[in-house]
């Protein structure tokens, strides 16, 4: 559970998707000045931002703007180490790509959009198609686990008051087990209250989530594509239809019991919630693949190295770690 003011309840900002169009395999890369400074300035706006999310968030009424640098400085240190992933990736396989720009967004829950790479042609090779793809998420979760793991060792587990309404953060496979393995058993009644610090780490998680979904051009299309070639063409095409049903599916799994409750207004609109951001990422994920025919563009013929192989193997199996079927929901108790 987050503990946020009440002006968070009912807003989920989602990350933006990167862009991951891929580039040249030549010479150079060589940033204008104004790509650096617009893309130092659009960092500054975006720390800004989380500081300024993360005090809303604090729990605490009336905070000065400092009290959000317990939020902002982990969580952008998650997103700035998947962005240097593969801006580090793109450089070392000699592919053009464009400094990090950050999307700064002053409200809540996230403060930001996430980050945007600009790459302007396509990789040619599958093993930097791997590669770049990669380095992002994996740098990106080399952060956000430590980070999640001091922040849920110093979130309390609380009982929840009676009628009480509160945004529940989304729990994967590897999250269960890491609050399972710090907290132990948590008592009916009671849940954790994540800290600024762990929900950082767990905005990291919901992050490296979204991006690694194995479809059209995200980063887990990239290792997609890398790893099934030609078959990932099929594969995407079938995955981005099959989050419509996902997204009814979760809608309904948490709608219902809320209906057969007896729940009306507020509490209603927020059980049948949860599957929208699933809505909402079919539809950007269609857009994102435009009136092309391609899913994602086309690599070599080569196939990727054992050891590559095993990165892109492992890679799609943290997607399914951090699956969230919710990735955030509000819960309106009987008195809310």
């Amino acid at each position: 559970m987050n503990d946020v003011q009440p002006a968070a309840l009912h807003r989920t900002i989602e990350p933006a998707a990167r862009s991951s169009e891929p580039g040249p395999l030549d010479g150079p890369q060589r940033h204008s000045q104004r790509s650096v400074v617009i893309a130092v300035l659009l960092f500054c706006l975006t720390f800004l931002s989380t500081t300024f999310v993360g005090a809303q968030n604090s729990g605490i009424e009336h905070a000065p703007l400092w009290q959000g640098l317990h939020y902002s400085i982990p969580l952008m240190a998650i997103l700035l180490a998947h962005e240097l992933g593969h801006y580090i990736a793109a450089r070392l396989h000699r592919v053009h790509a464009s400094p990090p720009f950050f999307i700064p967004l002053p409200m809540p829950p996230l403060g930001t959009m996430g980050a945007v790479i600009l790459m302007p042609g396509r990789i040619a090779r599958r093993n930097a198609l791997l590669d770049i793809g990669a380095a992002g998420p994996l740098a990106g979760m080399a952060v956000a686990l430590p980070v999640l793991i001091y922040g849920l060792s110093t979130s309390p587990v609380l009982p929840m008051p009676p009628g009480a309404t509160y945004l529940m953060e989304g729990r994967s496979l590897l999250y269960l087990a890491l609050l399972a393995l710090i907290k132990g058993p948590i008592p009916t009644g009671s849940d954790i209250v994540l800290n600024a610090a762990a929900f950082a780490g767990w905005a990291g998680l919901m992050v490296t989530m979204i991006n690694l979904i194995p479809a059209a051009q995200l980063d887990g299309g990239h290792v997609a594509y890398a790893l099934f070639g030609e078959r990932q063409e099929r594969y995407s095409r079938w995955l981005r239809r099959a989050l419509l049903p996902v997204a009814a599916i979760v809608s309904l799994a948490y709608g219902i019991p809320e209906l057969l409750a007896g729940k009306h207004g507020d509490a209603l609109e927020a059980g049948f919630a949860p599957g929208m951001p699933w809505l909402m990422w079919s539809l950007v994920l269609r857009l994102m693949v435009g009136r092309s025919r391609r899913e994602h563009p086309q690599t070599d013929e080569s196939t990727l190295s054992p050891g590559r192989r095993a990165v892109a193997w492992g890679t799609l199996l943290l997607f399914v770690l951090l699956f969230m079927p919710a990735w955030m929901r509000t819960v309106v108790g009987d008195g809310g």
